[in-house]
């Protein structure tokens, strides 16, 4: 498939921006439980709903880069019954308002009543929905065989609940030093547990054989079609859309440049960061965690094969 940059920084700032929401109600819950001494300001609280607001904010303008009509963004929601896509379309400003909500509770000192953990648990739950529609808007393509595992919902919680603790780490390091040892390790083992997950699906994909040939793609029965042309003298939508027209050893290229950004770089940089108390190397890890699933994101996209490159992209 061809990667959109609009969809990449989607995925990824909401991903990241859920993430800090789930970090920032984990220090609450045990903050109330008594794990983590009450020294947090609400400024803390507030600060980081604010940040993963801006995330959120960001991930919704590069959406609509995506659109042909941005002025019909509204229809996308028409199809919530059947579609992840209008789900998402749904739940992401639902999530981007009680991420407000929780943010103001904060700041104006409403976080010890009732309501407020009312909001907190809703919030939880919205969060978690938007990363299964997320997920599931490619996991549900059956003839992506790619996208179409389980592996591809787990990989996209465990990425953004992973980028949104090492951000929440580097921000607790500035912030609220007394939760650097909740933040650090958790994104270590998100880290770690999202390389587990994403390596089954590379050595999973690895494996796929395609369930189409060219004497389906074609309808020409002949156990020895050989294709010589496109069919084309210039692009066509096809052609453009369904393939990014990268070689192989761009691709392999990618896919090292993500594993080492997005997961052996952070965690390294993390547990320096964790045992010099350094926002600097803390933030350091985020902004490389970033950059490798911008390039994750991309390869995510360009390795899933559309059926329909049997007949358009042999030859190209």
């Amino acid at each position: 498939m061809h990667p959109a940059f609009s969809v990449i920084f989607f995925t990824t700032l909401i991903g990241a921006a859920q993430g800090l929401y789930l970090a920032l109600v984990t220090a609450e819950v045990l903050t109330l439980v008594g794990q983590v001494p009450a020294q947090q300001p609400r400024s803390f609280y507030a600060l980081g709903a604010a940040i993963s607001l801006v995330l959120l904010g960001g991930g919704l303008i590069a959406s609509f880069f995506h659109l042909g009509r941005p002025e019909r963004a509204w229809r996308s929601a028409a199809k919530w019954r059947t579609s992840w896509l209008s789900r998402e379309v749904i739940v992401h400003p639902l999530f981007m308002g009680l991420v407000f909500v929780y943010g103001l509770a904060h700041f104006v000192g409403w976080a010890d009543t009732p309501a407020h953990w009312v909001l907190v648990a809703l919030g939880v739950i919205v969060c978690l929905t938007l990363f299964v529609c997320t997920g599931m808007i490619y996991a549900c393509i059956r003839f992506l065989q790619e996208w179409a595992t389980p592996l591809t919902l787990v990989n996209y919680f465990l990425l953004g609940t992973a980028s949104g603790f090492t951000l929440a780490s580097a921000f607790s390091a500035w912030a609220a030093p007394q939760l650097l040892g909740i933040y650090a390790p958790t994104a270590i083992i998100l880290t770690l547990a999202a390389l587990l997950t994403r390596t089954a699906s590379l050595v999973r994909n690895a494996g796929l054989k395609p369930k189409s040939t060219i004497q389906t793609a074609t309808g020409i029965k002949h156990p020895k079609v050989i294709q010589k042309s496109q069919g084309f003298m210039g692009g066509s939508f096809n052609t453009r859309e369904f393939f990014h027209g990268k070689t192989p050893k761009f691709l392999r290229s990618v896919k090292w440049i993500f594993l080492v950004l997005t997961f052996l770089v952070p965690t390294v940089l993390v547990s320096v960061g964790l045992a010099t108390a350094s926002a600097a190397l803390l933030g350091l890890a985020f902004a490389a965690q970033y950059a490798g699933l911008i390039a994750e994101r991309w390869f995510f996209f360009a390795q899933a094969n559309h059926p329909q490159n049997l007949y358009y992209q042999v030859i190209s």
